[in-house]
């Protein structure tokens, strides 16, 4: 049979089935940027590849999968950072005009090439970590426009870049000034919701379910909305305060709950009944120096998936590197080492939707692949500030190795 491309010479995190489905001394081959072939050393008789590559005892993993980002963005916080050091309130950050309301400022106040262009590093810096597929919110615009310009930009950088992005409509991510909770909750049902529906912009809808932000009523108001115009439900739910935020997504089918430090039990048996995905978020724990652990005992014994992100975010997690939120989820979480790999490939595939076609090595998969330069796959969550990815494979086209420049 004649295949594309067939590596061999390589060990592989193959992510099907229990843990990290390690299979050594193996192969794997691709045709039409799809998987065709995984196997041990020897089991490639039969195929007749255009390209062979020894991968000279390297590792091959999925292509790593960042389920959970604001990555799209325009201005700076460190300066809030700096003030926070300094014994500076958030209140009076926010009081005078920073917080989110400097992001959405600085936000609507660029260009689609300036969004682009302040975004653009951030990207190329997860490619260089073995990303191949990312999640982009929106949520900095609050306007039916400037979401809509965050949406597209998210797009048109993916494609740029070569990763495969996945884009949330995020319009109830704070409550504008100047706006009211409500009228602006019925905004983002009857028009945004619509809208980015109707033009194609977005996969799923999220919401900031929090005391700060929307209440349980309007994420169920938003719930509706997106249902109706189907597109799928994720929640941030559950991190400062338990509002049932979690329970009530579940009730929806929804794919993910996002940070849920203060989910309860009632929350955990409803994700597991629904099948829910906990998206844990260790940057934004770590960052906001966040005291109240999620309660992971409690949702592996009820067999909630667990993924990991970055939560790529100005404010409260400034993070553009997958392999230290594992490290982060593995310290901070004592999430296992199969746990924090998972959690950036089989169970973010699932956090998206997406199980079906990314997030393992296996027969009929997208031949997207990260190759690592390790001893064991633990030398992935082990190691801080240690980037050892030998190249990226996306749809079955290698790309440069991971020593290209972030330009």
């Amino acid at each position: 049979m004649h295949v594309d491309t067939l590596w061999s010479n390589v060990h592989l995190m193959t992510l099907d089935g229990e843990g990290l489905g390690v299979l050594r001394d193996a192969v794997l081959a691709a045709t039409d940027g799809r998987i065709v072939h995984v196997g041990p050393a020897g089991s490639d008789a039969h195929l007749q590849p255009t390209t062979r590559i020894d991968g000279e005892g390297r590792w091959i993993s999925p292509g790593l999968i960042d389920c959970h980002t604001h990555l799209v963005y325009a201005g700076n916080r460190a300066n809030e950072f700096e003030q926070r050091l300094q014994g500076v309130s958030y209140a009076e950050i926010a009081r005078a005009g920073g917080g989110i309301v400097s992001t959405v400022r600085a936000t609507r106040a660029a260009s689609p090439e300036q969004l682009a262009r302040e975004s653009r590093p951030r990207l190329l810096a997860m490619r260089a970590e073995g990303v191949t597929t990312i999640e982009i919110k929106s949520g900095y615009g609050l306007t039916l426009q400037d979401e809509r310009k965050q949406l597209q930009v998210a797009r048109a950088l993916g494609e740029e870049c070569r990763v495969n992005v996945v884009p949330t409509f995020l319009g109830a991510h704070a409550v504008p000034p100047g706006r009211e909770a409500q009228e602006y909750t019925d905004e983002v049902c009857e028009v945004m919701i619509p809208a980015i529906a109707a033009e194609g912009l977005a996969e799923a809808v999220d919401i900031f379910c929090e005391n700060i932000a929307f209440s349980p009523a309007q994420a169920r108001q938003v719930f509706d909305a997106a249902r109706a115009h189907g597109l799928a439900i994720k929640i941030h739910a559950e991190q400062l305060s338990n509002q049932h935020g979690a329970e009530l997504a579940a009730g929806f089918g929804a794919l993910s709950a996002d940070h849920i430090e203060h989910l309860d039990d009632a929350g955990i048996a409803a994700m597991a009944a629904a099948g829910t995905v906990a998206v844990l978020l260790p940057g934004a724990f770590y960052f906001t120096r966040d005291t109240t652990l999620p309660p992971i005992a409690a949702l592996r014994a009820a067999g909630v998936p667990l993924a990991l992100a970055t939560d790529s975010n100005p404010g409260t997690s400034p993070l553009t590197s997958p392999l230290l939120a594992m490290n982060m989820g593995a310290t901070l979480f004592r999430l296992t080492v199969d746990e924090c790999i998972a959690g950036f490939t089989r169970e973010a595939a699932r956090a998206l939707g997406h199980g079906e076609r990314i997030g393992r090595l296996a027969v009929g998969m997208d031949c997207d692949l990260a190759i690592w330069d390790i001893d064991a796959p633990a030398d992935l969550v082990y190691r801080i500030g240690f980037n050892p990815l030998h190249a990226r494979v996306v749809r079955g086209q290698p790309d440069l190795p991971a020593s290209w420049s972030n330009t």
